[in-house]
C-alpha cells in the first residue's frame, strides 16, 4: 500500500516565504470564477482578488510561528527602532510605533532605503516571545513619552559633537552654545535625542530577557496565561478558543495546500533555539556591547546580508572568544 507521508526534499522557512513576491502576488488560474465569472488577469477585479489571496496566505504562514520570532529594524537617518513579529515590515505596524515629536518625525510610509535590519530574537515558546514583544514596545514608548532628564539635557559631550570643525567658526559657536550647558535641549534637538533608540533597544532586550528568565527556562505555566473567574468570562474564553481553533485549522489547510503546490516542506522551527535558551542574531555583532551584561542562556549569532532590505537568515554562531560574551562588557 502506498504511503501518504510527504517526501519533499526542499525545506523553506515560513517567515521568509511569507515575504516573497510569490506569496504577496500568488498565481491565480484565469478560469477561476471571480465575482461570478472568470476575469481578465489585467482587470481590477482579478488584481483585487489576487491581493486578498496573498494576504490570506501571509496570515496562514505567519500563524505557524506567530510569537516565536521578533524582528527589529532601525532607521539609518533618525535611528528610530521598530519591532515586528513578521520578517517584513508592515506600514501600519511601523507608523504606530513612531511617536510624534514634531514635523517630519513620523514617516508617511515605509521606505526600504531608510529602514534596515538591526537584529532578531528567537524563542522556543510563542507565549514568551509575545510577552517580551509587548514589554519591548512598552519600554520604547515610555522612554519617549516620559524620558529621563539626563537624556534630554545638554552636556559637554553633546556640545563637543556639534561643534564646527572650522576653527574660525568655533569661537562664535562656543559663545552662543556654551551657556546652554545643563539646560534642556531645544525642541528639534530633543526630538532627535528621543528618536535615537538604537543603544537603548539593545539594553531593553537584555533586561527583558533577564526579567523573563523563569518562563524561558521552565515555560509559561497555565496560571500565568490569564485567569477567568466569572461565568460570562469563562464562556467568552471558551468561544474565543473555539474560534481560534477554527482559524488554526483553516491556516493549517492553507499551508498544507501550499506545500503540495510548491512541492516543498515549510519549516516551523527554522530559527528555534535549543530548549531553555534564546537566540539573538545580529546584523553587526558589535551592537551587542550596548548592553552591559547578557544572561547565560542567550545564544548569539550573525545574520546573513540580504539585498531586499529584510532581516536575513542565520549565517554562523558567534563564539565567546569573539565580540559577544556572556559576562560584562568592560572597556579596557
Amino acid at each position: 500500500m502506498a504511503s501518504n507521508v510527504k517526501s519533499f526534499q526542499k525545506v523553506l522557512d515560513s517567515t521568509a516565504l511569507a515575504a516573497t513576491k510569490f506569496i504577496r502576488r500568488p498565481p491565480i488560474d484565469p478560469a477561476t470564477p471571480i465575482q461570478g465569472k472568470p476575469r481578465v488577469p489585467g482587470s481590477n477585479a482579478f488584481r483585487e482578488h489576487q491581493d486578498k489571496e496573498g494576504r490570506r496566505l501571509q496570515r496562514a504562514l505567519n500563524s505557524v510561528t506567530h510569537g516565536k520570532n521578533i524582528f527589529v529594524y532601525n532607521n539609518i537617518r533618525t535611528k528610530q527602532v521598530v519591532y515586528s513579529l513578521t520578517r517584513y515590515l508592515e506600514k501600519t505596524n511601523l507608523i504606530k510605533q513612531c511617536v510624534y515629536h514634531g514635523k517630519k518625525t513620523v514617516p508617511a510610509t515605509v521606505r526600504k532605503d531608510m529602514w534596515v535590519p538591526y537584529f532578531s530574537v528567537h524563542f522556543n515558546e510563542a507565549q514568551v516571545g509575545l510577552n517580551v514583544y509587548n514589554h519591548l514596545r512598552q519600554f520604547a514608548l515610555l522612554r519617549q513619552l516620559s524620558p529621563p532628564k539626563e537624556m534630554i539635557t545638554v552636556t559637554k559631550e553633546y556640545l563637543d559633537s556639534k561643534r564646527p570643525a572650522d576653527l574660525r567658526d568655533q569661537k562664535q559657536w562656543d559663545k552662543l552654545n556654551m551657556p546652554r550647558l545643563g539646560q534642556i535641549m531645544m525642541k528639534k534637538e530633543r526630538a532627535y535625542a528621543l528618536m535615537n533608540q538604537k543603544a537603548t533597544a539593545v539594553a531593553d532586550v537584555a533586561f527583558v530577557l533577564q526579567k523573563h528568565k523563569e518562563h524561558i527556562l521552565e515555560g509559561v505555566p497555565e496560571s500565568a496565561k490569564g485567569g477567568y473567574k466569572t461565568v460570562k468570562a469563562r464562556k467568552r474564553r471558551r468561544e474565543a478558543l473555539l474560534q481560534e481553533a477554527e482559524r488554526a485549522k483553516e491556516h493549517e489547510n492553507q499551508v498544507a495546500s501550499l506545500e503540495e503546490q510548491l512541492q516543498v516542506e515549510i519549516s516551523t522551527d527554522h530559527n528555534t533555539p535549543e530548549e531553555g535558551s534564546v537566540k539573538i542574531l545580529w546584523q553587526d555583532a558589535y551592537d551587542a556591547q550596548c548592553a552591559k551584561t547578557w544572561p547565560d542562556y542567550v545564544e548569539h549569532g550573525q545574520l546573513r546580508w540580504t539585498r531586499n532590505h529584510m532581516v536575513g537568515q542565520e549565517y554562523l554562531p558567534v563564539t565567546k572568544d569573539e565580540i559577544i560574551a556572556d559576562g560584562s562588557f568592560e572597556q579596557a
